[in-house]
């Protein structure tokens, strides 16, 4: 019988905010690929969403419109061929359990929380299930990510004009510029993607991934463990930094350990502060906890999809910021400015819901996208939860 693939969320996605305010945690991108592209090349087969209802418009649950096993796979982690064989092996009315965390199982509806024989895995797992492990886990998810997408393949030339170590390490897809920069993969991988385009004299010590149509503008410099989703632009200093997509951080200003989602724009010279003076801990607020949780040494910002910084704005260690936020000034802003703000550091207020729209749909125009109903409508759900 034929075997349908569902990433379904588990009530833990709400401390992925604020990244899940707006996507499902299978949405979410490290490494080059997002979690269900990852689990797309795995497992050489489509799948689909099961998450809350005010995403289910634009993230679909697919229905094969026949009789199929639906193998429910939890949308918060990450795949490797050990894991995937055993979920290929699973019976219907099987649960594959690692300890107490459901990793999957095959049944005829779609109920993640059904009963069946467990079934235990004995292989290490990794479950995304704080923001900033998204930026901890990029180094490696690229080194994965780019042996999955490149193997059997023969990379295009790398034109002559650029300065290379360990050229072997290094993949250009079809169509992407790459002129007049220093590329260094012996640290890490380099994957450049289809369209993409490395202006000239970037420093770059991989790993890095950019995506398609992706630009790092002149002058840039990457330290590695960084990814710039499609269509995204990176510039200025940039280290250990996750762009799900579409955001621009285009000027001078540094950004560390640091995940920008979808839509975002750091204006020019805006810097992000990842280390405390003292060296301790930098500890993160956490939306749906309403309380802070240590994320380690360094952690810079937190972005939620369509939120922006004006001109020369700084941002302390272990910022947070939501869903549809504009924030400009040249002081710090809160270190947790909640989704729908306008303002700074002195004046925070609330962002009108139709204003928040028609910028969106603005910023949407500068990469030749519209804001479609499902998008509009999953804004406004968020909007009134505020």
């Amino acid at each position: 019988m034929k075997r349908n693939y569902i990433l379904f969320d588990t009530p833990a996605r709400d401390l992925l905010y604020p990244f899940t305010h707006t996507r499902p945690v299978a949405a979410c991108r490290t490494g080059i690929l997002t979690i269900r592209e990852k689990w797309e090349r795995w497992l050489n087969a489509g799948t689909s969403y099961l998450t809350v209802t005010h995403l289910q418009q634009k993230y679909p649950l697919y229905n094969p419109g026949e009789p199929a096993v639906n193998v429910l796979i939890s949308g918060h982690l990450l795949p490797d061929a050990t894991l995937t064989e055993a979920v290929r092996e699973l019976k219907v009315g099987q649960s594959l359990y690692k300890d107490d965390y459901l990793l999957a199982k095959a049944v005829e509806g779609t109920d993640p929380e059904e009963a069946g024989e467990k079934v235990g895995y004995e292989g290490p797992v990794k479950i995304l299930s704080m923001p900033w492990e998204i930026f901890l886990w990029n180094d490696q998810a690229i080194r994965d990510d780019f042996k999955l997408l490149t193997a059997g393949r023969i990379s295009a030339p790398i034109p002559a004009s650029n300065r290379v170590t360990a050229p072997e390490n290094i993949f250009i897809e079809e169509g992407a510029v790459v002129e007049h920069s220093i590329l260094n993969a012996a640290t890490g991988p380099i994957y450049i993607g289809k369209e993409a385009e490395v202006m000239e004299g970037c420093l770059v010590r991989g790993p890095l991934a950019l995506g398609q149509k992706a630009v790092l503008k002149m002058g840039t410099r990457v330290y590695g463990a960084t990814t710039l989703g499609p269509y995204s632009v990176g510039g200025g200093e940039i280290k250990n930094v996750v762009m799900f997509g579409y955001s621009n951080k285009g000027h001078d200003g540094y950004l560390g350990d640091a995940v920008l989602g979808e839509w975002c724009n750091l204006g020019a010279n805006t810097t992000c502060s990842n280390l405390k003076n003292n060296g301790s801990a930098v500890r993160i607020w956490i939306e749906a906890l309403k309380e802070t949780r240590p994320a380690g040494q360094k952690c810079g910002v937190l972005m939620g999809d369509y939120s922006r910084c004006g001109v020369g704005t700084i941002l302390n260690t272990g910022t947070v910021i939501g869903v549809s936020c504009n924030i400009f000034g040249g002081d710090f802003p809160p270190k947790f400015v909640p989704s729908f703000s306008w303002g700074g550091a002195n004046v925070l207020e609330p962002y009108r819901l139709d204003e928040a729209l028609k910028d969106a749909a603005v910023w949407m125009r500068f990469k030749g996208q519209e804001l479609g109903e499902a998008e509009a409508s999953l804004l406004k759900t968020v909007f009134e939860s505020v």
